[in-house]
This record gives C-alpha cells, structure tokens and sequence, in this order.
C-alpha cells in the first residue's frame, strides 16, 4: 500500500460491515487515521483490537438526528478535524410496489436519504471553514437507472444522486469535493433478502462483486489532485448488460 491518506482524519458511517469496512480499512491502510461508525459497537470494538494504532470507533445510531449532528465534534475529540466523510450506511428493500411494506420502505428512505443528508449536513461547515474536505456516498447503479424490482431502494439513491450535486456545486468554491460511487451487486448484507434462486444465479455467472472492489475504487476517487472532482464513479461487473 501507498502512503496517500498519511495526515488525513476518515471517517466511514456503516463501518463495522461489507463496503464501510472495507473503505475504512483501505484508506487506514493507505495512512489515515479512520473513525468507523456504525450502530453495532461490538464489532466496532473488535475493528480497532484488531487494527491497533490511527483506528477509532463510534457508536451512533444514524436515526438519532441530534447525535449525527454532534459527530463531527466527537470526530475531532478523538482523532482531529475531519477531512473525509464516507457516507455510506445504507439499507435494501426490493420487491412489487404492490405488495411492499410501506413501513419498511420509511426506514429505508429515512437511512438512505434522510440520515445521509443529516450527516452531509453537520460536516460541512467545518469544512467550509477549512475550506477543504471530502465527502463521498455509497449510491448505487440504481441511481441513475431504474431497476424494475426495487423502486424504493431506487427512489432513495435517485434522491442521493439530486442531494449529492446539487450541493456538490454548492460548496466547490470553497474547497470541498463530493461525489458518488455507484456500484451494481455487491456481496453484502443488504442483498440478504434477494431470492435464493437470484442470488444463486448471480454468483454463479459472476454478475456480483466484492466489497473490496468498491473500496478500490473510492480510494481512487479521494486520490486524484484537488483540482479535479470523482462526480460518479459507475462501478459493474463485467457480465452485467446495462
């Protein structure tokens, strides 16, 4: 690995799992000193035992409006000023429009969009202040093409994609760079409600990637020079026909 995060303060909501944790960790490993945030402190705690040094754990519950919006405070308490934002925990509903729980669907909006706009929100003004920082989202393929068996996860990273830049023109005069990365299938936790047969289908024709892959990709965003700006980065497997 590089030295190409060596100063840099991270950090990466829904961190103790799949695509968070392996962003977190590739950019501890390029030389950043990471915050992983997520809700489930027992696997936060086993993260930085088993990272050591520049690691560093916060438990927050992303729902909890007031708490996102004292994060950046307690970012800096632990590790300084943030420099990073990875916005990237998220939640999966698919399924018929007509047969769907709109409960759950409230969820998934409120995380994917809500919680992630909230946190948006309470970091940049002090990167405005600094007049530096970046700030990336996990959205998805679905974002900027409809996927016909899940149109609220769809909504929800449409929305993200409206947020991002919009805002992304906003604060550019000031230093700031955001963007999205958008993968297709990925192997992780979200995808744990697909159909047996799907899934089974997809790995077997290798229609699926790896969270590392992803991270990958991230990491090149927030490595290219400040003058130039990631907007999206489409990230497919090969055998995927869109």
């Amino acid at each position: 690995m590089t030295n190409s995060m060596n100063g840099k303060v991270a950090a990466v909501t829904g961190a103790a799992s799949g695509i968070g944790l392996e962003c977190a960790k590739i950019l501890h490993e390029n030389g950043a000193t990471v915050v992983f945030v997520d809700r489930n402190g027992e696997a936060l705690d086993k993260i930085v035992a088993d990272l050591g040094d520049r690691v560093h754990a916060l438990e927050l519950d992303l729902f909890d409006g007031s708490a996102v919006m004292a994060m950046p405070d307690r970012i800096a308490e632990m590790a300084g000023p943030l420099d990073i934002l990875h916005i990237n925990a998220g939640a999966y509903v698919g399924g018929a429009a007509a047969e769907g729980d709109p409960d759950q669907w409230d969820r998934v909006m409120d995380l994917n969009c809500n919680a992630a706009f909230r946190c948006a929100r309470a970091v940049l003004p002090g990167m405005i202040e600094r007049e530096t920082g970046d700030i990336v989202f996990t959205s998805s393929i679905s974002g900027v093409v409809p996927v016909v068996w899940e149109p609220i996860y769809t909504a929800s990273k449409f929305a993200v994609q409206a947020f991002l830049h919009s805002t992304r023109r906003q604060v550019a005069p000031h230093g700031i760079r955001m963007g999205a990365v958008l993968p297709g299938p990925v192997v992780t936790a979200l995808l744990d409600d697909w159909p047996k047969a799907k899934m089974e289908e997809a790995l077997a024709n290798g229609s699926l990637m790896q969270p590392r892959e992803v991270a990958e990709a991230v990491l090149f965003m927030l490595t290219r020079q400040r003058g130039v700006v990631v907007r999206d980065l489409v990230l497919l497997p090969n055998s995927v026909d869109l």
